[in-house]
């Protein structure tokens, strides 16, 4: 069972906090670059520092499997220069103005800049990958990259109305969310003889699919003063998630016709909203959503059991609560 004490990704990081810092050392390196406008573009991301959550999957992986080094240290820093890539990218596509509180590349430079931007670190990361001469790890990440690509596009079918349904929704965060946590665990794993490649690979991706589960479950659960944006934002934004979707069978004819007037009305009220949220709710949607990412939590839990007890394997154990309980 995934651990029911409250946990912070600063207790997470603790087995690899070094690690860590060497990681995020080294993606400043590999983002340098001698053409001015790129580094100011890149002094403005490295000070959006996030939380590092993928590179420390990748690291924890690494030590339950074998040593840590310097080739695990760019490891993780690839991955979240890939992270960061698909931002910039997303940031464009939706027009963002802010991220973490901080202006966006494409608000403070433009969206040319931005998407030229985000190219560039995909492919630094590539380059990176050749360097390192680790071809299993330079399969992963390229297959990562290219399922995100294909989530990207899976992100603007769901924008398209009732139609968009849990199959689609389950294939819509396998690629854009859990393929990288799959693939930072599966990188990871890379390290000794990769003993538990395997399982590391299946907890990352059940990990990732619980991580988004609980990431939509706050848009009609979480409070802008926690969160960081306001309550129905992916509803105002007409993204269908899991919770719309699993309350949707459980509608009256005319609560499923509110639904899609909020769905074709290019500015919804704050009202509006809430009255769809409020719906899902009444229809049981959060809570069977709530069951699900559970469900995927104690799947991930489950991949770890063949792993020998250590200080890292804890912290991905630890992981599992982080993912489901966290408020952003």
């Amino acid at each position: 069972m995934p651990s029911q004490t409250a946990v912070t990704l600063e207790s997470i990081k603790q087995p690899i906090q070094a690690e860590l810092d060497a990681a995020f050392q080294e993606l400043s390196r590999i983002v340098r670059s001698d053409f001015s406008m790129i580094n100011d573009v890149n002094s403005h991301l490295l000070k959006l520092r996030g939380k590092l959550f993928r590179p420390t999957l990748a690291l924890l992986a690494a030590r339950v499997s074998g040593e840590v080094g310097e080739r695990e240290a760019t490891l993780a820093a690839i991955v979240e220069l890939i992270h960061v890539a698909t931002l910039v990218h997303d940031d464009s596509v939706d027009h963002s103005a802010l991220r973490r509180g901080q202006p966006t590349i494409n608000s403070l430079f433009s969206h040319q800049v931005s998407v030229i931007m985000g190219d560039y670190l995909y492919s630094r990361a590539i380059v990176e990958l050749v360097d390192l001469d680790c071809a299993p790890a330079l399969k992963v990440m390229s297959r990562v990259t290219n399922e995100m690509t294909i989530g990207e596009m899976r992100q603007l079918q769901s924008h398209d109305g009732l139609g968009f349904d849990e199959r689609d929704y389950d294939l819509l965060i396998k690629a854009k969310t859990a393929s990288l946590m799959s693939g930072a665990c599966e990188v990871g794993a890379l390290s000794g003889n990769a003993p538990y490649r395997e399982e590391l690979r299946k907890y990352g991706l059940l990990l990732g699919m619980a991580f988004q589960v609980a990431d939509d479950l706050l848009d009609y659960t979480g409070s802008e003063a926690v969160t960081g944006k306001p309550t129905g934002l992916d509803l105002k934004e007409h993204k269908i998630t899991l919770p719309l979707i699993l309350s949707l069978p459980s509608m009256s004819t005319a609560e499923r016709d509110r639904v899609q007037a909020l769905m074709d009305d290019p500015d919804p009220t704050e009202e509006a909203v809430e009255e769809i949220v409020g719906i899902v709710q009444d229809r049981g949607g959060i809570k069977a959503a709530g069951e699900r990412a559970s469900e995927l939590a104690e799947n991930a839990h489950d991949e770890l059991e063949g792993i020998p007890a250590s200080e890292a394997r804890t912290a991905l154990v630890d992981c599992i609560t982080y993912a489901i309980e966290r408020r952003r």
